[in-house]
């Protein structure tokens, strides 16, 4: 059978901090960001099957990146929930912003590898993510493959 990898963009707007960084973006500031999510999978081969042909039904895919990544990061302000950002957080929280406390540094880096492991979790056992690009700039982004951490 033939594999075919298939993409859907998303994109949405996230604020940051990068907390202890030696430059601007030591700042709060925003990005649009674009997110392309790449799947690996073998087209349904069932003719009696209404998502015949597909690997997995562009709709479907949608769905779980929506729930997962765009419907919590657009429009709200990450912060490293490990550095006195926090205090900056729940200052905005009580101000009725829409602020996200992560594990991490709030990086293109470490934010696609979050964005993996929250989409891995959701696919259909016969679909494997096979690559994340997260844009944060035109001329900026970075990659997650799903070969580069097997």
């Amino acid at each position: 059978m033939n594999k075919i990898r298939i993409t859907k963009q998303f994109s949405f707007e996230t604020g940051h901090a990068l907390y202890g960084y030696d430059g601007k973006c030591k700042n709060v500031h925003g990005h649009s960001y674009s997110l392309f999510v790449t799947v690996i999978g073998t087209p349904i081969s069932d003719n009696t099957n209404v998502k015949f042909g597909m690997v997995i039904d562009f709709g479907d895919l949608k769905k779980i990146v929506k729930e997962e990544i765009v419907d919590v990061f657009d429009h709200a302000t990450v912060f490293n929930k490990n550095t006195p950002h926090v205090e900056l957080a729940k200052e905005l929280q009580q101000r009725d912003h829409n602020v996200l406390l992560v594990d991490y540094q709030p990086t293109s880096e470490m934010m696609v590898i979050d964005f993996a492991e929250k989409i891995k979790e959701r696919l259909p056992k016969t679909i494997k993510l096979h690559s994340l690009k997260l844009q944060e700039t035109t001329s900026s982004f970075a990659e997650w493959y799903a070969s580069d951490n097997e």
